[in-house]
Order: C-alpha cells, then structure tokens, then sequence
C-alpha cells in the first residue's frame, strides 16, 4: 500500500529559532539594537498607514544602503548561515521522517513565515523544507532587491494552508480556489499538523484545528514563559503546547510521534473502511440484480451468468 501523506507546517521566529532572524546578524551590522529596529518598524508603518511587513522590508532596505551592506540575494541567504536554531531542530526532521515512514506515512515540512524567505534558504535547515512560504524580495538582473515579492502577515498566512492541502504549491496557482473532494485532496486536512509560537499564527493554528489537523503552540524552554500558551490552548486555538525543544527524548517530539501514530491508525482503519464497503456494494449489487430476475421471471443463460460473477465478487456465504 502507497504511504500515505502528512504535512507539517512551521512559523520559524521563535517556533524554530530563540529570535526574529533579523536579530541574529543583519541588525546587529547596522549597528542597532533590535528594539530599535523594531519600534522604527512600527512607527514608519502606523505613520504611514503601511503593513508592518512592508515595513521592515523598506527598512531593511534603506538601512542597508545607508551601511553600504548588500542587498543581493546571495547576501540574504547568507545571513541565514547564523540563525541559531532550537535545541534538536537540525536533526529533527529527518528524524520524524524515519519515524513517520515505519507507519507507512510520507512527510512534506513546510515553512509558513512572516520572514525573509532568502535568509530561511540559507539556514542550515532550509533544504528540509518542501516549500517556504514567507516574505521576500524581488531582485533585478545585478541579484540586487528592488521590490517585495511577496508580504506574508498572519492572516495571508491561512492561503498556504489551503494550497497545501490542494497541492496547488505555486503562490499563483489560482486553482487553489476551486473545489476540491476530500479524498482529491493532496494533503487531508486532518493529516495536517500547524507548529507556531504567538498570536500572529491563530489564524492557522484556528484554520488547522477546525479542519480536524492538529495545532500545536511552542514557547522557549529556556525562558519558560507559558502565557501565551495557556492562552491560546484556553481559547480553543491550539490542541496542545510543548517547550521549543525538539530533541528526541523531549515532551514535543513524543507528542508529536502520539500524533503520527494517531493519523496513522486513521489511515489504516480508512482503508479498512473502504475494503468493506466496496465488498458491501457488491453484495447490494448481487441483491438487487437477483431481486429484478425474480421479478421479471426472466430465464435464460446471460442473467444467471451475470449473476453468479456478481456472488464471486462478494465474500462468505449471502444465501
């Protein structure tokens, strides 16, 4: 049997990594502190009617030409090289991989973020990743940015879910607002998973749950700060919380392998499902051709041959 498929989906600031990933390198060549950055950010877009992440874009922009810093593609991913990652991250992925497989199940990682997917490219995890779905920059023919691609803010999020499950992954790809049956579906909503840390992921967090996935909120095991969490699990937006600490013998990893082995019994008793109810449209098939040939009185050769094809199909003894 074909596995069957899982998505799981991740912000990255502070679900994967301690800090936004601006704090890492790139803030810090400004000769800023990230507060700094940050309260700029908030003051150029609320002075301006400007969306936040439009905002530190142009920021990061301009405050790299006044450094004479680069702003070529190269340069972005490069700062990726930097992040410094959770606790088990790196190994993480390949490990529920290998986990996910003996239950006959294939896993696709996906990144929903707010962040510069270039610097997500040039983490030491970005070749994980299926897709990254986060903000980024248009670069002319020098690789140097002129534009936003694409903005990424916590209720465009929710799109990326809907493509996932649909398999429609281009960001353009407007067949992902077409109809689409359960079983069509590329990924199962309820074979989702949505990983994020703050309230900038209830949309997906709500989106996943209420699709009957599974949500799950972080927060840093260091800081051990369970606020928000309690928050969103009390208001119904997460099923359950862990600490960010994605080593194999830590509360998130077996939680999440209590998932996979969950999805994977769903998945084993749906085939179970199907198997018996093809075998029960058989029968029904059997009855009621036998039924009509005893109505119509019809002999001859054809009907009973059909007949007995039709019981062949059907197993055990129905007379």
């Amino acid at each position: 049997m074909a596995a069957k498929r899982l998505a799981i989906c991740y912000d990255f600031d502070k679900t994967l990594a301690p800090d936004d990933m601006q704090a890492f390198t790139f803030i810090p060549s400004l000769g800023m502190r990230s507060d700094d950055f940050w309260k700029e950010t908030n003051l150029l877009a609320n002075q301006n009617g400007m969306e936040r992440n439009l905002a530190w874009m142009w920021l990061m922009i301009e405050k790299a030409k006044e450094k004479n810093i680069s702003i070529q593609r190269a340069a972005f991913q490069a700062l990726g090289q930097d992040i410094q990652l959770y606790q088990g991250v790196e190994q993480w992925f390949q490990q529920i991989d290998d986990y996910a497989a003996q239950r006959n199940l294939a896993v696709d990682h996906y990144i929903i973020s707010s962040g510069l997917k270039e610097i997500i490219e040039g983490s030491c995890i970005g070749h994980h990743f299926k897709r990254i779905y986060a903000s980024s920059f248009y670069y002319g023919a020098d690789d140097v940015a002129r534009w936003p691609a694409q903005a990424v803010n916590y209720t465009n999020k929710t799109q990326y879910i809907f493509r996932i499950a649909k398999g429609a992954l281009e960001e353009n790809d407007d067949s992902v607002n077409q109809t689409m049956p359960e079983d069509q579906l590329y990924v199962p909503y309820e074979n989702m998973i949505y990983i994020g840390d703050s309230e900038t992921d209830i949309p997906c967090m709500r989106l996943v749950k209420s699709k009957g996935g599974t949500s799950i909120g972080v927060f840093d095991p260091q800081k051990d700060n369970r606020r928000r969490v309690y928050e969103l699990f009390h208001d119904g937006r997460i099923n359950y919380y862990a600490p960010a600490d994605y080593r194999p013998d830590q509360q998130l990893f077996r939680l999440m392998q209590k998932i996979i082995d969950h999805i994977a019994t769903r998945e084993s008793l749906k085939e179970v499902f199907r198997e018996q109810k093809e075998m029960a449209e058989h029968f029904a098939a059997y009855t009621a051709l036998k039924s009509a040939l005893a109505t119509a009185d019809q002999e001859g050769e054809a009907p009973e041959e059909l007949l007995s094809a039709l019981k062949e199909q059907v197993e055990g003894n129905i007379d």
